[in-house]
């Protein structure tokens, strides 16, 4: 892998090619990481995330490997889980990702799932995605290029619309999304460009 990022681009890196389970990558990722000081928690934060897009097997195995990289790092125990005030943070954040659409967003998810429309504010946007030791810039830029990577076009319109509103710039976002090029397959970049420009035209942006 030829790829050589700065520290700001690097977390959406390791958050894409663990979503895709390239492991190899993720190892020479991270090793970069460590080598420029990227900040064990913020690493583990963006791996720990992805469980919500790449499933438990994925994340389970890239927090291992990570672990491997920093042996000595003593992990703190996980907190009291306060579903109220996780329900209502997800609520806060989803509202920031989602804008005037959020409730609506609930409505239509709630008509095929109410499951997972509780899940979606309480566990997605309360417990993992409201933690601390990321902002909510480094997360959304993260997410971006995670589901460039996986293709999903709808998610990924309502998570670029999310970094906008977290303070990225357009510049920042076309970056991350073009920065999956050294996977050597263009389809992945392509894809998210196509979406980032729908974004743009769709918002007077072009």
């Amino acid at each position: 892998m030829k790829n050589n990022l700065s520290k700001k681009y690097l977390l959406p890196q390791i958050a894409a090619v663990s979503a895709l389970n390239k492991f190899i990558e993720l190892r020479e990722s991270i090793h970069q990481a460590k080598t420029k000081r990227v900040p064990f928690s913020k690493i583990y934060e963006i791996l720990l995330q992805n469980y919500l897009f790449a499933g438990y097997p994925s994340a389970l195995t890239s927090l291992k490997i990570l672990k491997e990289y920093y042996p000595k790092i003593k992990l703190l125990k996980v907190a009291d889980m306060n579903l109220y005030h996780f329900r209502k943070m997800g609520e806060v954040r989803c509202r920031k990702v989602y804008g005037d659409k959020y409730e609506k967003l609930i409505f239509n998810i709630n008509k095929f799932s109410p499951e997972l429309a509780e899940w979606l504010v309480l566990e997605g946007y309360g417990k993992v995605l409201g933690r601390k030791g990321l902002s909510f810039k480094e997360r959304e830029l993260c997410i971006v290029a995670v589901l460039s990577a996986m293709k999903f076009e709808e998610q990924l319109y309502s998570h670029i619309n999310g970094a906008i509103n977290a303070k990225a710039s357009i510049q920042e976002i076309e970056t991350v999304i073009n920065n999956l090029n050294f996977l050597e397959k263009k389809s992945f970049s392509g894809f998210g460009m196509k979406v980032l420009n729908r974004y743009r035209k769709e918002k007077g942006m072009l």
